[in-house]
């Protein structure tokens, strides 16, 4: 029977992982975050097809936001086994080692913005080359579903796309944790998979992901502007998401677990 780390060795996993990452380049780093908004992206896509790729989606919300919590995984699982470098994980893989004094927290702030630049960048390019152009969503429901995702997502109240966002990356960085902690390769998956299903089921807010979501349904039509996307979603939800996976899972396990 495979053993599981302990939280005290995933937390040790997680200073390594954050000393590797310090390590890495400008632009290496600019480069793994590009793949990683790129993969994220990927999921989210998958996400729509099989979650709105039904008539009646909208009269059935839970199968709908089952079906789609159940293939997002896809993006983490992708990022995670190839090494990506992805802004929220890094919210909480981070936190610890600053917190101890092993690094200076504008490292940490220039990882941070590095890998949200990037992830953003590997977003955009996935979403425009790779689904508008080729027209992979040519079909009026899932059409009409990136614009209407788009809509409600920028249409919240800001303190609600906080809350929502400290909700989501409370979960996918507790599947980073829970990822770490196992030894095998269906371990991991399975670690990975469960948080994120349940983020995308329970509706709350992911900025990488909506780097993908909100310009998509931007490029097909959506009545959403700049200016919308940015202040009225990716904002809030990056702080709720630095909040999320830096205090609830990198402060507190660190908290728990140092010696």
């Amino acid at each position: 029977m495979t053993r599981i780390n302990t939280p005290k060795e995933v937390l040790a996993l997680a200073g390594s992982s954050a000393a590797d990452k310090l390590q890495n380049t400008a632009g290496k780093t600019l480069i793994l975050a590009f793949l990683a908004g790129a993969y994220i992206a990927i999921g989210g896509l998958f996400s729509l097809m099989a979650g709105f790729g039904f008539p009646g989606a909208a009269e059935a919300p839970g199968f709908q936001r089952l079906l789609s919590g159940a293939v997002f995984p896809l993006g983490l699982i992708l990022v995670v086994f190839t090494g990506a470098e992805l802004f929220t994980g890094n919210n909480a893989v981070l936190m610890p080692g600053a917190l101890a004094r092993r690094y200076g927290w504008g490292k940490v702030a220039r990882n941070w913005t590095l890998v949200w630049m990037g992830n953003f960048a590997g977003a955009l390019f996935f979403t425009y080359f790779m689904v508008v152009l080729p027209g992979v969503l040519s079909s009026e429901m899932w059409r009409e579903a990136a614009c209407n995702i788009a809509q409600a997502k920028v249409s919240l109240p800001w303190s609600t796309v906080f809350l929502r966002g400290v909700g989501a990356n409370w979960l996918v960085c507790l599947a980073v944790w829970l990822g770490m902690s196992a030894n095998d390769v269906p371990g991991r998956m399975l670690g990975l998979f469960f948080p994120i299903m349940c983020f995308v089921v329970i509706g709350y807010e992911h900025c990488i992901a909506n780097m993908f979501f909100i310009p998509l349904g931007m490029l097909l039509g959506a009545p959403v502007s700049a200016a919308e996307l940015f202040a009225g979603n990716l904002v809030p939800a990056t702080l709720g998401n630095i909040v999320g996976g830096g205090l609830f899972v990198g402060g507190l396990y660190w908290y728990l677990n140092r010696k």
